[in-house]
């Protein structure tokens, strides 16, 4: 089999892709595979309804609480209010303050003083809109005739099928990673003191963090006072301190409702961060006999991942491609650094990766957003169709040509992607953006 870039025109000459030199090669075809993470079971999966448009949104409906008439207040102790009359003196009694028992005006009701026996809740929901979106995935074009004269053909056609289903899995793992990303409602800057989590990234502008890259962050910004500007670039590395602080503002929200595990009552979530910044965690001072003592119980959905006991409160779910970044230059964002580089098609590791300053890592949670995958469409109207899977997998297409392949025999794999990012409580999505080579937990 012959092979020639997936870019070159039908002119092209096809260059052999499978050795033939069958006295060079051993019967061991070996092949580097990217290194996979655990986006791809964590994010939930369904299916992209059909007839609806390629444009949706979602409804969300925010959490509930009981306040006043005014919706200012929440309801206490003081707003209830005796049912039943109470003796006054020894033949009188007090009016009860229920409702017909008197006039609801003398009672206080429908008024914005809270001790009134009546309290509201307020039903307030979010509109949020999604789209789908897409990408085909081919290899290099082959021909079959050379098939006959390589070495070991059905091992190495099986490595380059086998290529090929990595490639598009770190596909999707980066989809989901860079959609989570966005799509999380909350950045937490780690500094050396007053570590606060943020989830308006502009007070100016009301600017929220959904829907924000991490990259895309002015982190020189009114965080904290609107319009004056305090450079919040990370100063200090990923903390246990700040991890409580996420936790208890997690708990605070609701999310503990379907977290990935419980131990003792209290939900465990998940976090999904590198290697480096899990061990940097796990040993930093104080906190070290954590490790000895926790529970070895895992929830199902991360058991099959390989973790075998949380750490105060998170499973670490490790990504050892977390993103990392540099501070740009001239503004207050970050450039993202890449794990590999690629010339010519070759995929070598980049060295800047290693040095790079800053990384994230993610408090991930089962409701943030969902991903919806079209469905083949295979038959409309009584006409058929040969279906299109848009989960990446490979297929061989030949498209036969006068001149230069009228056989057929020349072809590709092609495979297509295809999902849209359905935002749900984006608020329970948190990005934990730290210095890692600094040696100063944040606080």
């Amino acid at each position: 089999m012959a092979i020639a870039n997936s870019w070159s025109t039908t002119s092209d000459v096809v260059n052999t892709v499978l050795a033939q030199e069958a006295n060079r090669i051993g019967s061991d075809v070996h092949k580097r595979l990217l290194h996979t993470s655990p986006w791809i079971d964590l994010i939930k999966k369904s299916a992209f309804p059909e007839g609806m448009g390629s444009k949706l949104t979602s409804l969300v409906y925010d959490r509930a609480l009981p306040a006043n008439s005014a919706g200012t207040s929440l309801i206490n102790s003081s707003s209830w209010i005796d049912m039943g009359a109470f003796q006054t003196g020894s033949n009188s009694f007090d009016t009860s303050k229920i409702q017909g028992a008197q006039s609801l005006v003398d009672a206080g009701i429908d008024t914005a003083d809270p001790a009134t026996g009546r309290g509201y809740i307020s039903v307030s929901k979010q509109l949020k809109q999604y789209s789908i979106k897409k990408i085909a995935l081919e290899s290099p074009k082959m021909s079959i005739e050379d098939m006959r004269f390589a070495a070991h053909r059905t091992e190495q056609l099986r490595a380059v099928i086998d290529l090929l289903t990595s490639a598009s899995k770190n596909a999707w793992e980066d989809r989901y990673r860079r959609e989570f990303d966005k799509l999380a409602g909350n950045i937490v800057p780690c500094l050396t003191t007053g570590t606060k989590l943020y989830d308006t990234i502009d007070l100016s502008a009301s600017t929220k963090k959904t829907g924000t890259a991490t990259a895309d962050v002015d982190l020189n910004n009114d965080f904290d006072t609107s319009g004056t500007d305090v450079d919040k670039t990370p100063t200090a590395n990923i903390s246990n301190a700040i991890l409580d602080k996420i936790y208890f503002q997690l708990v605070r929200k609701g999310a503990g409702n379907n977290a990935y595990g419980r131990e003792n009552g209290r939900p465990v979530f998940g976090i999904v961060l590198s290697s480096e910044a899990s061990y940097q965690l796990q040993t930093e001072a104080g906190f070290r006999d954590d490790v000895r003592y926790n529970s070895s119980a895992v929830g199902d959905l991360v058991a099959p991942l390989g973790v075998e006991k949380s750490f105060r409160g998170f499973y670490h779910l490790v990504d050892d491609l977390a993103p990392r970044f540099n501070a740009h230059a001239s503004d207050g964002t970050v450039d993202e650094v890449s794990p590999y580089n690629i010339d010519a098609g070759v995929v070598t590791m980049n060295s800047d990766y290693d040095d790079a300053n800053f990384e994230a890592a993610y408090i991930i949670h089962p409701e943030v957003f969902e991903s919806l995958i079209p469905e083949p469409v295979s038959a409309g109207n009584g006409i058929s169709f040969d279906p299109c899977s848009y989960k990446g997998d490979f297929k061989w297409t030949n498209i036969p040509d006068a001149t230069d392949n009228p056989d057929g025999t020349i072809g590709f794999f092609r495979g297509v992607l295809a999902s849209a990012s359905k935002p749900i409580k984006t608020d329970f999505g948190y990005v934990v953006l730290f210095k890692r080579n600094s040696s100063t937990p944040a606080a």
